[in-house]
């Protein structure tokens, strides 16, 4: 957890993982997203991954540093597979005090082991003192 004193602009934070078939399944049945296209294998047994739950890659980070997202951006630009590792890469844009903490703003880009870009976004919210 951070109280986000040793934050500053132009901070980068990374985050890794690689979804599985149950990550699919549970996140299916949190959601009620049951499009065919997250229950049905491709030729190469993978699944294709939610892109909300693509997109807990930047909240995990924010959630490690106790950032509470007032607003969030994303744009999904490719699928991605179970099987696949992504990196997320979050960079702090714009860091202000408040009187009750900070007010922050972040940039983030999510790539496949390609490196191609799978999903980019940004978020603006606060960390509480």
């Amino acid at each position: 957890m951070s109280d986000g004193h040793d934050l500053t602009e132009g901070t980068t934070i990374t985050h890794s993982r690689t979804f599985t078939k149950s990550d699919v399944d549970a996140f299916t049945e949190v959601s009620q997203d049951e499009n065919d296209v997250h229950r049905e294998a491709d030729e190469e047994g993978r699944l294709i991954v939610h892109g909300l739950l693509t997109a807990t890659l930047p909240t995990k980070i924010g959630g490690d540093l106790s950032y509470i997202a007032r607003e969030l951006n994303n744009t999904f630009h490719q699928p991605v597979y179970t099987g696949e590792e992504i990196r997320c890469e979050m960079t702090i844009t714009d860091i202000r005090d408040r009187d009750d903490g900070i007010r922050m703003e972040t940039e983030f880009v999510c790539r496949n082991e390609d490196d191609a870009v799978v999903l980019t976004g940004d978020t603006d919210g606060v960390i509480y003192d």
